[in-house]
């Protein structure tokens, strides 16, 4: 069974927002106490109204996990397109953003003609 700082799943859902600000990072808080913008707000309602089996989309990675969006499918673009997950308990307290990864390994080839002195004899392709 998970637990999130000692507390199950059922008694997360059933606290008021404020004790579950308590226990969540301090940068999730700050986010909360500082306000979310029009952006943030849209996505925390939409993700909050999704019916089960609704996929969320989104452009919007900086909205923390709360208890209330577990179980909800979310698809976050990352720059090239969209990739879709489930929430799960232990992701709460993280953000959006951390489960959808936006950058991609860069792939190196050998080195070019003229690269090493050698090279600079071997044929042209």
């Amino acid at each position: 069974e998970f637990l999130y700082r000692g507390y199950n799943m059922e008694e997360l859902l059933a606290m008021p927002f404020d004790e579950v600000l308590g226990l969540m990072p301090s940068r999730s808080r700050r986010t909360f106490a500082r306000g979310l913008n029009y952006e943030q707000q849209l996505l925390f309602d939409n993700i909050k109204n999704a019916g089960e089996g609704e996929v969320v989309r989104t452009h919007v990675k900086s909205v923390p996990i709360i208890p209330q969006f577990v179980g909800k499918t979310v698809s976050v673009y990352n720059g090239k397109e969209f990739k879709e997950f489930e929430i799960k308990p232990e992701m709460i307290g993280h953000f959006i953003g951390e489960f959808v990864v936006t950058r991609k390994a860069p792939v190196h080839n050998g080195p070019g003609v003229g690269a090493t002195r050698s090279s600079k004899f071997m044929p042209l392709k």
